[in-house]
């Protein structure tokens, strides 16, 4: 290296370039926090969710024509994937007008056992159904702990490579640890923590959105 090349710096330099460093490492969560996308450590989770859910929901379900069916998929033997069945069973505890029905709770799960038999049940009880699915995921290390809401149907159990049919017009998926190694086991090892408290901010965020159609 040519010695006419080095550069030395002033306290002030130095002090600004370790700011721009720290601000990028800070931006490494806002980049994941797409617009569709909240954390569960994020203070306004509950209402960012909220307006995530409702710009979804005014793009897809019409209220008057259609009935809204929350499905909530998992099971309470693991961990990660009681994250649907606990969601259920919080919106159990409000009351919704009689177009909005709630699927899938710690009492009564909805699973891979009969999760085709109740989106048969669905089709044959509910003439025009607007589907919203929740379930548990597994992605990046750099992504537990958030909440996502996409158009188009859920696949559950892709995560654990079991072949179940897609669900839902629209669906809410929170990443509760990280994929790629025996992934049964990380969904039973996942802290019930934060299977908690994502559940809570969905669950929040749900009840806020949807009781805006009980007036």
């Amino acid at each position: 290296m040519d010695i006419r090349e080095n550069k030395s710096f002033s306290k002030e330099e130095m002090l600004n370039s370790s700011a721009k460093e720290i601000s990028s490492i800070g931006l490494s969560r806002k980049e994941l926090l797409t617009k569709n996308r909240v954390h569960i450590d994020d203070p306004l989770a509950i209402s960012n969710l909220k307006k995530i859910i409702n710009r979804k929901l005014q793009n897809r379900y019409n209220p008057e024509r259609q009935q809204l069916i929350i499905i909530c998929i998992g099971t309470d033997r693991s961990t990660g994937d009681s994250l649907g069945p606990l969601i259920g069973s919080k919106l159990a505890n409000f009351r919704f007008n009689e177009n909005i029905k709630v699927l899938g709770s710690l009492e009564s799960p909805i699973h891979a056992t009969n999760l085709e038999k109740k989106l048969e049940d669905i089709e044959k009880n509910y003439p025009n159904p607007f589907i919203l699915a929740i379930d548990a995921s597994l992605g990046k290390s750099n992504s537990v702990g958030s909440i996502s809401v996409n158009d188009g149907p859920l696949k559950p159990g892709s995560g654990v490579n079991k072949n179940l049919p897609p669900v839902g017009h629209l669906h809410i998926s929170g990443l509760v640890n990280v994929s790629g190694y025996m992934e049964y086991f990380v969904l039973q090892s996942t802290r019930l923590s934060l299977v908690i408290k994502m559940s809570k901010i969905i669950s929040c965020s749900l009840f806020h959105q949807l009781r805006s159609y009980n007036k």
